[in-house]
């Protein structure tokens, strides 16, 4: 579990790896130069599983290959430090990799809920058997890195994370693995996602074409250089403000209370929101034209192009 300045909801997240009903880990916390109590919190809790390790900062790639180079066990089991496993998530993923030794991961579809833990959607991943997730790994990311559980040895193999690949060094990890072994997801939710307006990660229709390009380049090509990189890390800090990443994140909420979860008031209330904050995002005030749309126009029109809505 990586962690940066993640003191408003490590707590939740720490309790329910330790509620797991496989008891048999290690919970490796990498803080990676928080400067608020996330460090704190995570010592507070009194159980012999958890390791904390303090580094100063580096970014979520250099924090999670420290956790590669720590950890003692076969497998990993990724986790964020704002997200919620859910009780059977250790158990079923330890199985399927045992039952099934040709495979090198296994993720799981997942529940997407807002900042406060309100229900926001639930995600079924775009492909599910190692057949569908090889057809699909090129078009789009097949798995949520917070719900994957993969085999150690073959992630250092595959050179762990690339610290170049800024907000997708997960995906860069996944093709290299995909030539190593079979990639599975479970059908069945088993971690809650929490989007919050303070992630790295927003909409990459917010991140603009070029670096849109870049990641396509590179997942394509399974690497990336250092100035390909530094490119990418620019685009990023400059969007790295709370005004683009809550207009980011009231405008992803609004897109699923119309696709993944209809409830059209919701939906306006956000979008309203993400036009406060950035007035000149036309395509906001598309979708928040669409939200008058009866139901079964927004289905039809989100299975047309699921990546626009």
């Amino acid at each position: 579990m990586p962690a940066y300045n993640a003191e408003k909801y490590i707590h939740e997240a720490v309790a329910s790896v330790l509620a797991q009903t496989f008891t048999d880990f290690e919970l490796i916390v990498i803080n990676d130069g928080s400067t608020d109590e996330t460090e704190n919190i995570v010592s507070s809790f009194r159980d012999h599983r958890i390791m904390l390790v303090n580094k100063e900062h580096a970014g979520i790639a250099s924090a999670l290959n420290t956790g590669l180079r720590l950890a003692s066990a076969q497998y990993i089991a990724r986790f964020d430090a704002d997200d919620i496993c859910l009780p059977q998530r250790l158990e079923r993923q330890f199985n399927f990799l045992e039952d099934h030794p040709d495979y090198v991961l296994v993720g799981s579809d997942a529940e997407y809920i807002l900042e406060n833990g309100d229900f926001l959607f639930s995600f079924q991943c775009i492909a599910h058997s190692n057949e569908e997730v090889q057809r699909n790994l090129y078009v789009y990311c097949p798995f949520i890195h917070a719900a994957v559980m993969y085999k150690r040895d073959e992630v250092i193999k595959a050179g762990g994370y690339n610290v170049h690949a800024h907000n997708f060094e997960d995906y860069l990890l996944w093709t290299s693995l995909a030539k190593m072994g079979k990639l599975q997801n479970l059908r069945e939710p088993l971690i809650r996602v929490r989007l919050n307006a303070g992630s790295v990660t927003i909409d990459e229709k917010w991140r603009g074409e070029r670096f849109r390009q870049l990641k396509r380049q590179a997942t394509t090509r399974g690497s990336i250089t250092e100035e390909e990189g530094e490119e990418i890390l620019s685009i990023i800090k400059r969007q790295n403000v709370s005004k683009i990443k809550e207009g980011a994140y009231h405008a992803l909420c609004g897109k699923k209370f119309l696709a993944n979860n209809y409830q059209p008031e919701k939906a306006r209330r956000h979008v309203l929101k993400a036009i406060s904050v950035r007035p000149l995002r036309l395509d906001n005030y598309l979708l928040y034209a669409v939200s008058y749309f009866p139901e079964t126009f927004i289905a039809w029109l989100h299975k047309q192009s699921p990546n626009r809505l």
